[in-house]
């Protein structure tokens, strides 16, 4: 039996910026291989795995993204400090101070956001937030040839954030980076375990992306190459359970169970396809969540865009702190997405995915 707790620390704990996703994907192979028929990579690098089903029939598509965000060598100094550029959206107050990867070819180079003491700055720089373009890491070089020759760092290399996933306080709360979108990824696996022995009258691909945090990239090109019936979506959600952030902005609570996006920025899901998932929602007593979110982009977006048109649905796993070195979710809730979109594709069959795909 899958080992859901395990694998969510190992896919947290792996390094992957956006466009770097390598260790990520080696882990989603090897997790998929036993579940699926094929495995292929496209040319960007998202994973394509099928489990196959009737010639001609239907394709159902789970996708999950395997990059996370981070940060990009831009330069070193003559003093040996790393400028960087970042990869996706961090906030620069939750730069600053923290831990990274460098990800060299002469191996892991370890650093530090360096930030002027506190006991030296004007009342004025204490009251400022720092723009990401002063910022860089100190990798602890004498100079910049210590750092490209001794340490072997090159302008290019990936920086991944350095955090362990743990349990947070024997709780069912699990503290880790990069749960946009390894919580995702776990679900998708979780899924296709839960269907490795079921005959279905379709054929379900699970797609692990690449590079969605910077454009919803690699859900362009493996869309494409796909081309599914239904789209699955399976995304890190936006927790509003905690202080500092309102109902209004955000509506979903870790430990109330998974959740679907009603509304973001990049689209709005398919009305049949929403319907159904709350229908089957209901039938196995399970609660889901909604949430309507004025920002927020995801790889839906290129699914439901892809040929004539995908219906499309996100769904999510509630999470807390979003873009930064630690964020937190609830293992029940990623245990109860993988009942639900089990349930989901047991209940599918090619006549449902036709009249989901209908607005008559």
């Amino acid at each position: 039996m899958l080992d859901i707790e395990s694998l969510l620390l190992k896919l947290s704990n792996a390094r992957g910026p956006s466009g770097f996703e390598s260790e990520v994907r080696q882990i989603v192979r090897k997790a998929l291989v036993p579940y699926v028929d094929s495995i292929e990579t496209d040319g960007v690098g998202s994973l394509i795995s099928l489990k196959n089903g009737p010639s001609n029939s239907p394709k159902i598509m789970l996708s999950a993204h395997m990059d996370e965000v981070g940060l990009l060598v831009r330069y070193v100094t003559s003093d040996g400090f790393i400028k960087f550029q970042n990869l996706g959206g961090w906030l620069d107050q939750a730069v600053i101070g923290q831990r990274w990867e460098i990800m060299t070819s002469k191996g892991i180079v370890l650093g530090v956001t360096g930030i002027k003491t506190p006991h030296v700055m004007s009342a004025d720089e204490r009251g400022k937030i720092f723009k990401g373009e002063s910022l860089f890491i100190d990798v602890g070089a004498k100079d910049k040839s210590d750092a490209e020759d001794r340490l072997g760092i090159k302008p290019g290399d990936p920086i991944a954030p350095f955090v362990k996933a743990e349990k947070l306080n024997e709780s069912d709360f699990i503290l880790g980076k990069a749960w946009d979108d390894r919580a995702g990824l776990a679900v998708m696996i979780g899924v296709m375990d839960s269907i490795k022995d079921k005959d279905l009258p379709f054929s379900v691909y699970a797609v692990a992306t690449v590079q969605e945090e910077i454009g919803l990239r690699g859900a362009h090109t493996s869309s494409y190459a796909v081309h599914p019936d239904i789209g699955l979506n399976l995304e890190s959600g936006v927790a509003g359970d905690y202080p500092s952030i309102s109902q209004y902005e955000a509506q979903e609570k870790l430990g109330a169970g998974p959740a679907i996006f009603l509304h973001d920025s990049s689209m709005l899901p398919n009305l049949n396809l929403r319907d159904f998932v709350i229908e089957t929602a209901n039938e196995i007593d399970l609660p889901l969540q909604f949430n309507v979110l004025s920002g927020y982009g995801q790889d839906g977006a290129e699914m439901q865009k892809a040929f004539q048109g995908t219906p499309v649905i996100n769904i999510t796993v509630p999470t807390r702190y979003l873009h930064s070195h630690n964020s937190l979710i609830n293992l029940k809730d990623v245990e109860s997405a993988i009942k639900l979109v089990e349930a989901c594709i047991l209940k599918l069959d090619p006549s449902i995915v036709e009249g989901l795909k209908s607005f008559d």
